[in-house]
């Protein structure tokens, strides 16, 4: 069957009381967004608690079904036949058509579950699902009624027009991108960062990122790695604005005046420090990083801490307690994981050194800090100044 209509459910926007619309409309402007991609005319419209997808002429019915499946907010995806003349003879006509068209094996068992939008119509819920189960049984013998774990639920919902479907394609939840605030993203070439963008975009906030590149110890193709990876990220979490910082003048200072072994946690340091000076540019009102406590020195709980310390805005971790396997499967569930691994290093493991320091105490890294004085304060604000902004559009 060729679908001409979508049903859109969704599932925590619900709850919003008197801002539903707020969230409702948020939606619609994440999945109009997402069909801009998708060849053909799409309309998107709401209806007492209902969002609509009417594509206009041909389109692809499966590139429709991957941009939807990337809206945050959207439960359930399911493609239906909307039915303008409510004449009951009629519809049990199309409820036949129906199953016919969609189950070319009839072999199978079904029920009919019909919702009653429109109260004024004049055949009940109960009455409806006994005589459209009555005339499939007529047309197709072979079917069988179960209404404890059926195949097949045919849903029959009675608005304004009249919905049938069953269908149900899962969407990926969350909330709207743009409903819950900005944040920052420090963006690398590894597994973890994508993920943690993913996770918190998911939850309605909008995302941009800031990767930190140190040529020449970095290639060029480093850098597009993290651009191919903010671009994966933005099919979920829309356009993100990747900021790339030039950070080797900052490494190389860091790494004549400093302890070798503290070399990871300062340059973190300094890294949070100028990301949430771009974050207070841009609106952003939190930073996102992919640390998972233990997984490198960089994370132990202590190494956190120092890094921490630095901040003013929260910092978001939202793969903090997942051990390696568990990101490693969301990151190939959203796309990145093949991206991650290409081998091209970016400037976190260039400078590593061989024997970290794994719990880090407060004071000796800030005695360290006090050895940049002469120079780190007109270097950060120049790789601040000259950060370079690409948009990623997915």
């Amino acid at each position: 069957m060729k679908y001409q209509s979508f049903l859109i459910k969704y599932a925590e926007i619900g709850t919003k009381g008197k801002n539903r619309f707020m969230f409702e409309d948020a939606l619609i402007k994440q999945i109009r967004y997402a069909l801009k991609s998708v060849e053909g005319h799409f309309e998107v419209t709401k209806e007492s608690g209902r969002i609509y997808v009417m594509a206009e002429g041909d389109y692809e019915y499966d590139d429709v079904i991957e941009a939807l499946k990337r809206v945050f907010g959207i439960a359930d995806i399911c493609p239906m036949v909307q039915i303008e003349d409510k004449d009951y003879e009629n519809l049990k006509k199309r409820v036949v058509e129906y199953m016919d068209q969609v189950y070319p094996d009839k072999r199978l068992t079904f029920k009919v579950n019909a919702r009653r939008g429109d109260k004024n119509y004049p055949v009940s819920s109960d009455q409806i699902n006994r005589d459209l189960g009555e005339v499939i049984l007529e047309a197709f013998p072979e079917m069988k009624v179960d209404v404890h774990n059926p195949d097949v639920i045919l849903r029959v919902e009675v608005r304004q027009k009249v919905n049938l479907f069953s269908l149900v394609i899962p969407g990926p939840g969350g909330m709207p991108v743009g409903t819950n605030g900005r944040a920052m993203l420090l963006l690398s070439g590894g597994i973890d960062s994508p993920v943690a963008g993913y996770m918190i975009a998911k939850r309605g906030v909008k995302i941009d990122a800031v990767y930190f590149h140190a040529p020449p110890y970095t290639s060029d193709r480093a850098k597009q790695k993290v651009v191919d990876l903010a671009n994966l990220v933005a099919r979920y979490a829309g356009p993100i604005n990747l900021y790339v910082v030039n950070f080797t003048d900052i490494q190389l200072y860091i790494y004549d005046k400093c302890p070798h072994e503290e070399l990871t946690i300062i340059m973190r340091r300094y890294m949070m420090r100028i990301a949430e000076a771009i974050a207070n540019q841009t609106g952003a009102i939190s930073l996102i990083t992919g640390e998972s406590i233990g997984q490198v020195a960089s994370q132990t709980v202590q190494s956190l801490a120092a890094t921490n310390e630095v901040c003013t805005m929260p910092v978001f971790r939202p793969v903090i307690g997942f051990d390696k396997q568990e990101i490693v499967d969301l990151s190939e569930k959203i796309g990145t994981f093949e991206t991650s691994i290409q081998p091209f290093e970016d400037c976190c493991t260039i400078f590593v050194a061989k024997h970290p320091v794994t719990k880090p105490n407060l004071n000796v890294i800030r005695g360290s800090e006090t050895h940049l004085q002469e120079k780190i304060g007109e270097m950060v604000q120049t790789a601040i100044d000259t950060a370079e902004r690409i948009t990623c559009q997915g």
